[in-house]
């Protein structure tokens, strides 16, 4: 059987992994239009700020997919999916046949349609091209603004501190990172940032980019302009839909997929960034890899159900651990929250309580409490008559985890 896919992204890269340890009797064939085999995305910052080279992120080398008998196909892009034929035709006109086809060309970078935002000097970041690009720009620079408060956004701002510009974060809501956590965690994180030179304006609405042919600055609603000679656009991703969008493959804000990850063409599945399922396109690495290793079970004959991933974001910020699970921002009183902070060691802890079950949580400054925590949200541990002393210091998380 011949496994074809279509990108080269962590959700191509976690199907190989499966496939290998599975049916490594199958044959796979990866095509993507970057010059570069699978790297993770989040380390992209380290080639922005110079501190690692693209060689360094890449998470193999060529050699060791053709050791596994992977045959990777760098620099070749796919212009049409003809389904009737179960074959793909490249850029350059040359036909694959494939028996199942795996769709992982995941998403873009959105960039907003503010204006000025065709300028030079205005960038987004995403692939390892657009970190080199914005380096050798930004290297005779001063200022930097990046619009987006999010994850990217944060890093961005550090990779651009560390190549010694000036750096300005404008978040649109009220508070950083405002799909990870809420107003009392951002407080403590724009604290070390401002400890590190970096200022952030929440609440902050791109008006106009200015400048002549350059940028010069960035207006805002309010009227104040904060000058910068370099722009970066973090501002979320869309889905890469118009390859399968254009061979009749349905799609909506993603390609859509059923429990099985397949889309309503036989023999075609979706995963990562591009699968829409259940209204959804997560666009988190916990949902990519599980998407990815499900997909790949069923396209090898291992029947296998995806019900969705319970939102979990771990990551490092500043060197501050920071963890984001399920609901943590609920906008109805039927949710209870319970927190604690400890500003002098940056820490913060949230739990997010309905029906005496925790729904949610976030975890800033520590991570042993992160596996317990998410244990027993996964479970649905009943926390009725212990809820408050959850957060405790001498609180057996761990023993409340495995009671279940």
């Amino acid at each position: 059987m011949k496994i074809v896919i279509i990108g080269f992204s962590l959700a191509s890269f976690t199907a190989i992994r499966y496939i290998l340890n599975n049916a490594p009797e199958t044959e796979v064939e990866v095509y993507t239009d970057e010059e570069y085999a699978y790297y993770p995305r989040p380390r992209l910052y380290e080639v922005l700020s110079d501190e690692s080279s693209p060689e360094k992120i890449v998470m193999y080398p060529i050699k060791w997919y053709e050791d596994n008998g992977v045959k990777v196909h760098l620099g070749k892009s796919v212009k049409s999916i003809i389904t009737e034929n179960n074959e793909i035709i490249l850029q350059n006109g040359e036909r694959v046949q494939y028996d199942k086809l795996l769709l992982a060309n995941g998403a873009r970078s959105f960039v907003p349609p503010i204006k000025g935002v065709d300028k030079k000097g205005v960038f987004a970041l995403r692939t390892i091209d657009d970190a080199l690009t914005i380096k050798e720009y930004a290297n005779d620079k001063e200022s930097a603004v990046v619009i987006g408060g999010g994850l990217l956004g944060l890093e961005i701002s550090v990779a651009l501190k560390k190549l010694g510009l000036n750096v300005t974060i404008l978040e649109f809501a009220p508070w950083l990172l405002p799909r990870q956590i809420d107003n009392e965690g951002s407080d403590l994180l724009i604290g070390e940032f401002e400890k590190r030179g970096v200022e952030i304006k929440c609440g902050a609405q791109t008006d106009e980019i200015i400048g002549n042919a350059e940028v010069s600055g960035v207006r805002i609603k309010s009227g104040e302009t904060i000058p910068a000679e370099l722009v970066i656009c973090a501002t979320g991703i869309r889905s890469n839909i118009e390859l399968p969008q254009e061979a009749g493959i349905k799609v909506n804000r993603g390609v859509l997929v059923d429990e099985h990850l397949r889309t309503n063409i036989e023999n075609i599945y979706a995963a990562g960034d591009i699968a829409e399922h259940n209204g959804r396109v997560y666009g988190i690495i916990p949902a990519t890899t599980e998407q990815a290793q499900i997909a790949a079970a069923n396209m090898i004959g291992k029947e296998s159900t995806y019900n969705g991933t319970v939102a979990m974001n771990s990551l490092k910020v500043v060197g501050i651990d920071l963890t984001s699970i399920g609901l943590v921002n609920p906008e109805t009183e039927e949710y209870e929250q319970i927190r604690k902070i400890d500003a002098d060691k940056c820490q913060y802890k949230k739990i997010v309580v309905k029906d005496d079950k925790v729904v949610g949580s976030i975890i800033i400054g520590e991570r042993k409490s992160v596996k317990p925590i998410s244990d027993i949200i996964k479970e649905g541990v009943n926390v009725e008559k212990i809820k408050h002393e959850l957060l405790k210091e001498d609180f057996d998380l761990k023993k409340l985890a495995e009671s279940k």
